[in-house]
């Protein structure tokens, strides 16, 4: 009896587990797991480009000579004040539209969507030429972010400083990887949601992170896939109510071994 309900528990439990419950952003086969030489120079010297939703702080001085010192009078300035928008350093900026345009004293509409923020400084610089002498301009992105899911131990957005980061820099801001996260196939997507392209990389296998990138981008959704065993355990927690179940209608009951005819019996008695 005692064997009958046991296989009745393990066929519940294995009917219940299943990984792919667990995991999500399928491949499909499709991902890259080499990058090429010439595609890896090329994301070394990437630079992020203004687009629109990208909220930027815009400093714009006129550089005026003082007695022996250089002073700077400030025309417009977005880097403080109250807002309600918070960016990483308490700062609103402005917001990128549509069509591209910020809308900027003296000179109206300038459109820096498209440009970087060296592009946009020189953009600026020039427009303001005809209204100071010697102008100063100053362009930051401020809410750029990747995102970072799974088994790691504090999911959620991560803020791109610098313009890139690093897998391992993510992974760390993130609090590392859990124990039951999967070392060997730790996937970067990146693109558009029509488009997107993933990246599958093995954190546990040095030669084959040679042959990879592990420099992110603003937007990339890292996830870190949950091991095979996460999902047989979390199903046994499932059926835990279960096994209490079954221990409970096995209680009344006591088994004990005696000979009979020469063999050994189990004979269970009510209690």
């Amino acid at each position: 009896m005692k064997s009958t309900f046991y296989w009745i528990a393990v066929v519940l439990l294995i009917s219940g587990c299943s990984t792919t419950s667990f995991k999500m952003l399928d491949a499909n086969g499709v991902a890259i797991r080499n990058v090429a030489d010439a595609n890896y120079t090329e994301e070394t010297q990437f630079e992020w480009k203004i687009t629109k939703g990208d909220r930027i702080e815009i400093i714009v001085a006129n550089q005026s000579s003082g007695e022996g010192d250089k002073q700077l009078n400030t025309l417009i300035n977005t880097a403080g004040g109250t807002t309600t928008y918070q960016t990483r350093d308490g700062s609103e900026g402005y917001l990128i539209p549509t069509d591209g345009m910020v809308r900027l004293p003296l000179v109206g509409p300038v459109k820096l969507a498209g440009l970087t923020e060296t592009q946009a400084v020189d953009k600026l610089t020039n427009e303001y030429r005809s209204y100071l002498k010697n102008p100063f301009a100053s362009v930051k992105i401020l809410n750029q972010k990747l995102f970072v899911l799974g088994e790691v131990r504090k999911p959620g957005v991560v803020q791109v400083t610098n313009g890139t980061m690093t897998l391992f820099e993510a992974l760390a801001y993130s609090g590392d990887l859990t124990d039951d996260a999967e070392r060997t196939n730790v996937r970067v997507i990146r693109g558009g949601l029509r488009n997107p392209q993933m990246r599958e990389i093995n954190l546990a296998n040095l030669s084959e992170m040679k042959l990879t990138s592990l420099l992110l981008q603003p937007n990339d959704i890292i996830y870190v896939q949950p091991r095979d065993m996460k999902a047989f355990n979390v199903a046994f927690k499932e059926q835990m109510p279960f096994f209490d179940l079954i221990t409970s209608m096995l209680s009344p009951f006591v088994s004990y071994t005696s000979i009979k005819n020469g063999k050994a019996v189990d004979v269970f008695l009510f209690k």
